[in-house]
């Protein structure tokens, strides 16, 4: 009996105290329509409370979304938690309201990609398709 391939499981998160989702809800739908396993942790969320999440569902991918202007700090304390851990083979990557000269700092960070307005849902999409692989694969 053939298996079959495991789906790209992605968390959509919001951290800090950032109250607007109507952008990671229309990523997380575009990513469930993709074919893609989403979980959408909710507003308010804690960096520790976004990486035990992460490790508890086995995803593949972290898509962290903020308008607050907290980027720098939270998005950076995700991948710092998820080394602490030992952890190197989630993807994260972040969206929203971010200003162009943050992004290299981000990146260098270890956000693997920032997306911000503008960014079409296919090109997301295909940015995930071609840079996150499923476990196991």
């Amino acid at each position: 009996m053939e298996q079959t391939k495991r789906k790209i499981r992605i968390m959509v998160a919001k951290p800090g105290l950032d109250g607007h989702d109507r952008g990671a809800r229309i990523i997380a739908r575009a990513f469930r329509d993709a074919g893609f396993e989403v979980i959408y942790t909710g507003l308010h969320q804690t960096p520790e409370e976004i990486v035990q999440a992460a490790i508890q569902e086995d995803v593949d991918m972290i898509g962290l979304s903020s308008l607050a202007g907290a980027h720098m700090y939270l998005f950076p304390r995700v991948v710092e938690l998820l080394r602490e851990k030992g952890i190197d083979d989630i993807v994260v990557c972040g969206g929203g309201i971010i200003p162009d000269e943050d992004i290299p700092r981000l990146k260098s960070a270890g956000i693997k990609e920032i997306f911000t307005p503008g960014s079409s849902l296919e090109e997301i999409v295909k940015w995930v398709r071609e840079n996150v692989k499923p476990k196991g694969d």
